[in-house]
């Protein structure tokens, strides 16, 4: 007796045999665009390039991408460390940023710049690491300030001698755009804004007491007109 047909011709041939077809190199699903050699998920090369274009990634405003961050941390340390950047996470402020690393033993190319902040941009963020800190002496969650309020505290650091008053608060508005830029401070509505944890990282608290009793000094003596440059 002949031995009997196990192949149901009715079924597809790939379900019986457990095979299933060859899929050509440009159908691959893992290939997100022609010639893609990379490996990371969509997701995680969306987080990995926003921690490369931004100054941090928040939790709050990203939930979703800091989730992708967390399940994903050491492979993206990885990926960052090949550019000799250094990854930082700080849960309890719930943001994670980038830091150059930088050797007295090894020769590492700088990808990051430290572009230093001018006059303006220095006394905003004097001013607020001051109103942060303030607020959470007090027991507030947030912090914010009103660009009013800012304009006339940062202005008293200026060359009294300087009667061009408009261009001083030109400056400081340069200066707020750019810390909003940078992610230290965000507008609400019109003229108010909220300080980000991020000021505490750019502006230590040993860096705030130093340049605040510096700013003293100089507003007691004659002609205070504040150069100094703080690099982010």
């Amino acid at each position: 007796m002949s031995e009997p047909n196990t192949v149901d011709e009715a079924w597809p041939e790939n379900e019986v045999t457990g095979f299933i077809d060859p899929v050509s190199m440009e159908e691959d699903p893992t290939e997100l665009f022609a010639g893609d050699r990379g490996t990371l998920d969509a997701g995680v090369r969306r987080v990995l390039v926003r921690l490369l274009q931004r100054r941090f990634l928040s939790a709050d405003k990203y939930p979703a991408q800091w989730r992708t961050l967390l399940e994903n941390q050491q492979l993206i340390e990885s990926r960052l460390h090949d550019l000799f950047v250094r990854l930082v996470v700080d849960h309890d402020r719930g943001i994670a940023y980038k830091q150059q690393v930088r050797s007295a033993e090894l020769d590492v190319p700088i990808l990051l710049r430290d572009d230093p902040y001018n006059r303006a941009e220095t006394l905003v963020l004097v001013h607020l690491r001051t109103v942060f800190q303030q607020e959470r002496v007090a027991g507030e969650v947030s912090a914010r300030v009103d660009i009013e309020e800012l304009e006339q505290t940062v202005l008293t650091y200026f060359d009294p001698d300087d009667t061009n008053m408009a261009r001083g608060q030109q400056e400081i508005r340069s200066a707020v755009t750019r810390l909003a830029k940078e992610g230290l401070m965000e507008e609400e509505t019109a003229g108010r804004y909220r300080i980000t944890p991020l000021v505490e990282v750019v502006m230590s608290t040993e860096k705030l007491s130093e340049l605040s009793r510096w700013l003293r000094e100089r507003n007691d003596g004659p002609g205070h007109e504040v150069t100094a440059e703080v690099a982010p």
